[in-house]
């Protein structure tokens, strides 16, 4: 049985807010072939459309990946703080997370089992609790820390102090454009570069329909960070797991009681 507690480090959304308001800092250029209703509007324009789309949003789904780190995100998200999904690192596990009010649930793998515990323990906790969630509140500060991933309302607040109005032109430094549409998940979208300092940034905005931003991607020395940003407006599931199929998050901890 486990006897000391290990952190799996939760994820918050800082870097796919950063990627969108930089994103959003574009300059008006020019029209292009099949942008739809977006042929006629500037990149700032579109910029501004997506991000007001995004901050209007009562739930979405955010997946993050990340060329430099095992770490990903995939969860659905509401503003009420509930969600359903995953985080994984990679070798060291995944965890399966559902947050419904102020109850968490989540379910390791045995990866992650055996990369928190130390010998025989892992390997123990994995047989003991496979296909077991634990489960707790926003109380224990794990679950409350892991948790932090699920607001949606933190995550656009984030994003709009770092939004700010149209100002004056640009540094040369700094080239703005509209790139060429193209299809994402199966979604029409029009992409939106900025490139300053060696960086790129682009945001894929769904040409038809709200414009919402679809994807996120920042280039900088080779490395690559995407944020993908879908399911808008549809509920996080709210099934939650059976009482019999639980335990209680104290066995981090040692304790043997179940829920």
């Amino acid at each position: 049985m486990p006897r000391k507690r290990r952190t799996f480090t939760a994820l918050t959304c800082g870097a796919a807010a950063v990627t969108v308001a930089a994103a959003c800092a574009a300059a008006p250029t020019g029209d292009s072939d099949g942008e739809g209703g977006l042929a006629h509007k500037s990149a700032q324009q579109i910029s501004d459309d997506a991000l007001h789309a995004l901050l209007g949003a009562r739930s979405l789904r955010l997946r993050t990946q990340s060329s430099t780190s095992a770490t990903k995100l995939d969860l659905t998200l509401d503003r009420d703080g509930n969600c359903a999904g995953n985080i994984s690192k990679g070798p060291l596990g995944r965890v399966d997370l559902i947050k419904r009010g102020k109850d968490v649930w989540l379910k390791p793998d045995a990866a992650f089992w055996k990369s928190q515990l130390p010998g025989d323990q892992g390997a123990d906790a994995a047989r003991t609790y496979q296909d077991r969630y634990l489960h707790g509140t926003t109380q224990d500060s794990f679950l409350k820390s892991l948790a932090t991933a699920c607001d949606l309302t933190a995550f656009q607040k984030s994003v709009a102090p770092q939004s700010p109005a149209p100002q004056s032109p640009s540094s040369p430094s700094v080239t703005l454009s509209k790139g060429h549409p193209t299809t994402h998940e199966g979604v029409r979208v029009l992409p939106i570069v900025k490139k300053a300092k060696g960086a790129t940034q682009t945001v894929y905005v769904a040409i038809d329909g709200t414009h919402y931003p679809m994807q996120l991607t920042t280039e900088v020395d080779h490395e690559t960070g995407t944020v993908l940003l879908s399911n808008y407006d549809r509920p996080v599931p709210s099934h939650t797991p059976d009482p019999a199929k639980t335990a209680d998050i104290s066995v981090l901890n040692g304790a043997t009681h179940s829920t």
